[in-house]
């Protein structure tokens, strides 16, 4: 799709904002970005003056479209809480595209999601990166898979204590991932040596890619024992870590930036629901960034609606966090953390044309996005106080 947008403060993330810039977008695809771009001939141009243009924002940790909202168990396929290493299970295969939660994201700005498999398992399973509009799955992937989700702490100690069964306590639970990653070892050392068949194994070769570092390793963990304990165990093991959520991450911030972990902060829209989340704060993300750790802020979509994603930002600059630093955490900073910087996150020349026009500052709780753009498809609009998603099952090509 083809598209140029014109005449706005062009906020470009990874680059200085131009006032009065354009956005060229031609195949789906960003091939200009500056104060005087020539329009080709045939390209439709949208009059952003009085407007601030920004890339999509970028969710880098929610359960859109596999756990639908209002939907009760029928729509509840997170967790597959049969089996605490669940490896070989991947989020791709359980996303309902009609999900509400992804025209909700569209009318927040959020135009591209990592979706994850829930924490009640130790070791959850394959995320998957997807733009928040189209009509499967397939249609909508960025990156499958992206990483391998793994929990720490309360969840799934109280889900599989509760039917007696290892793990029951946070022993267990590292135990859990420390035999995983053995075996995976093992497993990868007799595949090498193999000459001719060799009985494969779905879980196995899943760790086996994150042993490798093709995939990192995404580890649900609130309280900073658990931290440590993710540090620990990626040390042993040699992968590399995202910290997700880090809630008292803030307690440890130093360690965490000497290591060069990311952390993706969140959600930070809740209630102290559960004890290892007692020092939930909103000065956590601006503690973190300001001793040099890469931050990522999240909804957990549906913990918070997937978009409020920016309102949490806003006041957690509110909090202390630098505002520049607050836009990076939901666009360029997510894509670098979870390796999609080559599709999305910035406004630049390659990247796909995902954008979206704000009315004003996006962390002004009174701006709103007036149009968004996936790819260069228009697919979200507000006009006339009505929100209007381009329905992704009836639209031509």
């Amino acid at each position: 799709m083809n598209v140029a947008i014109t005449g706005g403060y062009v906020v470009p993330v990874a680059g200085e904002p131009i006032e009065g810039g354009t956005v060229l977008i031609q195949d789906g695809k960003i091939v200009a970005v500056g104060p005087d771009v020539e329009v080709p001939d045939g390209v439709p141009v949208v009059d952003a003056a009085g407007n601030w243009v920004l890339p999509g924002f970028v969710e880098a940790h929610g359960h859109l479209g596999v756990h639908e909202e209002g939907e009760g168990w029928a729509g509840q396929d997170t967790n597959e809480m049969t089996d605490p290493n669940g490896a070989r299970l991947r989020a791709l295969d359980a996303i309902n595209a009609a999900d509400q939660g992804f025209a909700d994201a569209l009318s927040g700005g959020v135009t591209t999601a990592v979706v994850k498999p829930g924490s009640g398992n130790v070791i959850g399973g394959q995320t998957v990166a997807v733009k928040c509009w189209g009509r499967t799955a397939d249609e909508m992937l960025v990156r499958n898979p992206v990483s391998v989700k793994s929990a720490l702490g309360e969840n799934p100690k109280r889900v599989y204590g509760e039917q007696k069964k290892l793990p029951s306590t946070r022993q267990g639970v590292a135990a859990v991932i420390r035999d995983a990653f053995t075996k995976a070892q093992d497993y990868v050392a007799k595949r090498d040596e193999a000459d001719g068949a060799f009985e494969r194994n779905t879980t196995s070769e899943v760790l086996a890619r994150v042993l490798s570092g093709e995939l990192p390793w995404c580890q649900h963990c609130h309280r900073a024992d658990d931290i440590a304990t993710a540090l620990r165990l990626a040390d042993e093991f040699g992968y590399r870590l995202i910290v997700n959520h880090g809630t008292e991450g803030h307690l440890i911030a130093d360690v965490l930036a000497e290591r060069g972990i990311p952390v993706i902060i969140g959600p930070l829209f809740t209630s102290r629901s559960k004890v290892e989340v007692r020092n939930r704060s909103l000065r956590n993300p601006g503690i973190l960034a300001r001793a040099g750790v890469q931050i990522a802020i999240t909804t957990d979509h549906p913990v918070v609606p997937i978009h409020f994603l920016v309102h949490q930002v806003t006041l957690a600059v509110k909090e202390g966090l630098d505002p520049k630093v607050g836009l990076e955490s939901i666009t360029v900073n997510p894509a670098r953390i979870m390796g999609l910087d080559d599709r999305v996150g910035s406004l630049r020349p390659g990247l796909d044309g995902d954008v979206v026009i704000w009315s004003g500052d996006p962390l002004d709780v009174m701006s709103r996005a007036l149009k968004v753009y996936v790819e260069g498809r228009e697919v979200y609009r507000y006009s006339d106080g009505e929100e209007i998603v381009t329905n992704p099952f009836y639209t031509e090509p």
